[in-house]
């Protein structure tokens, strides 16, 4: 920890760091509904949509965010500082002054909420729930166990949500409910990691983790994996969802998605990466390699269908 006084105009480094671009990937769930409905030939979307629209979107998320992670950590300010990884941040090292993060969270969030309205009033209204979500867990339901971690998934929710209205598209309920099992899985892995982390270090933790047990969390682990690779099955062999794509066979996707799942139950529990899901989607090659063939057979799918 630093305890010298923080500079006035923080290293543009530290800047970047404290917004944490590596959690941007989340936001690329706004642009699940372009993806998807690019193939229902009633949605009526072409290629350009997706860079005029949906990126637009996407980016307007990672200004929100990152805005809300500013203001996050100036809150956890001394918790952090006592983190044995958290520590290292740039406001909990004192690199950046909490003024300054203030100052700079305020400007992100005024411009990130005008260019939401520009782009979409209705998105704007889905961003600004966004944001109301995301202060309430900073500023309180983060430290109660379970409603934690729902507010997580309910944040990737409204992400698709919004990709869809910002497009004016139809989102199918099932792939919502498999987006939050999705992220309430991941949540939840993260939640062991960090109790993991707290009791071999005796480090302070978070209210929330000292209310979670780790036996209970293996638990609900192991139900949202499996709840998660079901309602996506569903989802693939649904009578809709075949009207709606006009083809049967996205059922052939299931296997990516099982492997996805056991991959990072394996990456967890034998390797303890389950603390920062946003890096491991990024660097484990065979998490990678599946995503990539998941991507491939369903634009292939799609191409060939009828």
């Amino acid at each position: 920890m630093n305890s010298g006084t923080p500079p006035a105009i923080p290293a543009l480094r530290d800047i970047f760091i404290a917004l944490r671009p590596s959690q941007w990937t989340k936001n690329a769930v706004v642009l699940a509904a372009f993806f998807f409905a690019f193939w229902d030939p009633r949605q009526g979307l072409t290629l350009i949509d997706g860079p005029t629209r949906a990126l637009p979107a996407a980016l307007l998320f990672c200004l929100i965010s990152s805005a809300v992670y500013l203001l996050n950590d100036v809150r956890d300010l001394r918790a952090d500082q006592t983190h044995p990884r958290k520590r290292h941040r740039p406001i909990a090292a004192g690199r950046i002054a909490p003024a300054f993060a203030i100052g700079l969270a305020a400007l992100l969030l005024i411009v990130g909420l005008a260019a939401s309205w520009v782009l979409s009033p209705p998105f704007a209204g889905v961003v600004a729930v966004y944001l109301a979500i995301q202060l309430l867990y900073s500023f309180g339901l983060k430290r109660v166990a379970l409603l934690d971690v729902f507010v997580i998934a309910t944040g990737f929710v409204l992400r698709a949500i919004a990709g869809a209205i910002v497009l004016t598209v139809d989102i199918s309920p099932w792939l919502l409910l498999c987006t939050f099992l999705l992220a309430l899985f991941l949540a939840l892995c993260k939640r062991r990691h960090e109790k993991l982390l707290v009791e071999e270090s005796g480090a302070a933790s978070r209210p929330s983790l000292e209310q979670y047990d780790a036996r209970l969390l293996d638990l609900l682990i192991a139900i949202t994996a499996g709840a998660t690779i079901v309602s996506y099955a569903i989802y693939t062999m649904n009578e809709s969802t075949v009207e709606k794509f006009g083809t049967a066979y996205l059922g052939f996707t299931i296997p990516f998605v099982i492997f996805g799942v056991f991959r990072y139950l394996d990456l967890a529990y034998r390797h303890e990466r389950g603390e920062r899901p946003e890096l491991v989607l990024l660097s484990d090659l065979p998490l990678l390699a599946d995503l990539a063939l998941y991507g491939a057979t369903l634009i292939l799918i799609f191409l060939c269908k009828g």
